[in-house]
């Protein structure tokens, strides 16, 4: 083994710790069964907690979390909608669909009159 491959299998060790830690977590879970809910549910945060903590010291996880904080930065950036933009928006959407289903229904019905009753001739009582 090189020495070039020694923080390489650092690393490996460390993702395949966070994930036995986030395993242990959920266990946990399932091992408190008859505990209060709100240990349950530590067990798991804990869980997570340690496995992002551990996650944190990778290479890996380094380039993840700044992934994450340029993803908050570059969602800063975005210019929302206003409120009544956001609520024309909708009611464009909502009159569209009712207009298609309108249109589909109006052709399902058509289709159906012309192949029951005029092509096969199965009117209906």
């Amino acid at each position: 083994m090189a020495i070039a491959d020694v923080p390489y299998m650092a690393d490996k060790f460390k993702i395949a710790l966070a994930l036995f830690l986030l395993v242990a977590g959920v266990a946990g879970f399932y091992f408190l069964g008859e505990q209060p809910m709100i240990l349950r549910v530590l067990s798991v945060l804990a869980g997570i907690g340690a496995g992002a903590a551990v996650a944190w010291f990778t290479e890996s996880g380094q380039r993840f979390f700044a992934f994450s904080k340029e993803a908050v930065a570059e969602t800063k950036k975005v210019v929302w909608p206003t409120r009544k933009e956001t609520i024309q928006t909708t009611a464009i959407v909502f009159v569209f669909v009712l207009a298609m289903a309108v249109l589909l229904w109006l052709t399902d019905k058509s289709l159906e009159w012309v192949l029951y009753d005029l092509v096969l001739g199965w009117k209906k009582s």
